[in-house]
């Protein structure tokens, strides 16, 4: 994907690297290409930095490390400035719900991260993770760090699955490229989707303006974009017939299934339908519901709740998959957090 934003620009400690493809490159896939012209540097690693938006294509950012370079295309890859290789032990409280030799399923609370990364490098996931484990994590690539496979954001709760060692590690990451996982969310949204069970297939792209965004891309024109399916099923409704057109509902409880796993896809899907998730700071609309007027004793707890919401009303409730190691079929299931069940007491009072 590119973006029409300002250069990239190097601060104080930053790598730049900067290379034109030749006829004889024409045809390399641009990652492993990059990995054998920066020795310091992984594939693995390579390929974070191009979809973190830390490389350029001809002048543009361009975050596909798959893409097959084409004869004087011109790269310039902003690599951040060292930080520790190894993240930190830290003792972290951790909602474990399964662990063996081999993996470990946590139930991660909102606000945590789940890897170090540029302004947390403490506090994370895998901080947590690699104090807990101890020495039952034989690490990744031979170095003492949990296995991530996927993510979900810093402020969405729910169930995530993590590799202890290497052939999990692999195992795992093949079954989610596969998308022979089941993941299941529980998402508080504005409004109600008609109808009320629905495919939303659309495919998804940073944001032009804003590499931290992603938005719906038209997949026929748009120059990198990524195939991203979500099923969703309303499970209930509130406040229907006090909205603004009779018979909508002021919010509803949704079941979503992921067929794909893209960066933001459930809150970048809810919103291009019109119906963003309550609390989402980046993809929402404001903090109130249409329609509702305060002066009466639920309407006020309704409006104070979803106030008071600060971050996506999203948990990741059900996980699913097959053990990379035994073929043992797991499947974990969580019910949302407190202030979730809070949002939705406020919520079913208008009914």
């Amino acid at each position: 994907m590119t973006c029409d934003d300002d250069t990239l620009k190097p601060r104080d400690g930053e790598d730049v690297y900067e290379f034109a493809a030749g006829s004889d490159d024409a045809g390399a896939r641009l990652d492993k290409w990059l990995s054998e012209r920066i020795e310091t540097l992984t594939r693995t690693r390579l390929k974070a930095l191009i979809e973190g938006g830390a490389l350029e294509k001809d002048g543009a950012t361009f975050d596909d490390p798959s893409w097959k370079l084409r004869e004087d295309e011109t790269v310039r890859l902003v690599v951040p400035a060292a930080a520790d290789p190894a993240p930190r032990s830290e003792a972290i409280p951790l909602d474990v719900v399964y662990e063996d030799d081999d993996l470990i399923v946590v139930n991660k609370r909102a606000g945590m991260v789940v890897h170090p990364a540029a302004g947390n490098w403490t506090g994370t996931l895998v901080n947590a993770l690699i104090h807990h484990c101890g020495p039952s994590l034989s690490g990744i690539g031979g170095v003492a760090r949990p296995g991530i496979v996927h993510r979900i954001d810093k402020e969405t709760s729910g169930l995530l699955v993590v590799a202890k060692n290497d052939k999990a590690h692999q195992g795992l990451g093949a079954a989610f490229s596969a998308h022979d996982i089941e993941r299941v969310y529980l998402a508080i949204a504005v409004g109600a989707p008609r109808p009320g069970v629905g495919v939303i297939d659309a495919a998804l792209a940073r944001a032009k303006n804003d590499r931290k965004k992603m938005a719906v891309v038209n997949e026929q024109t748009h120059f990198n974009p990524r195939r991203a399916v979500t099923h969703y099923k309303v499970v209930e409704t509130f406040g229907r017939g006090r909205a603004k057109l009779k018979g909508d509902a002021l919010a509803s409880l949704l079941e979503c299934r992921l067929e794909t796993g893209r960066t933001h896809q459930i809150r970048v899907h809810l919103s291009s339908i019109g119906h963003p998730l309550i609390g989402d700071p980046v993809y929402g609309r404001g903090p109130g519901l249409a329609g509702l007027k305060p002066g009466e004793p639920d309407a006020d707890r309704a409006i104070a709740a979803v106030r008071k919401f600060r971050r996506q009303a999203l948990h990741a409730k059900v996980l699913g998959f097959t053990h990379p190691i035994t073929g043992e079929a797991l499947r974990f299931e969580r019910p949302a957090p407190a202030d979730c069940q809070d949002l939705l007491a406020a919520l079913r009072a208008l009914s």
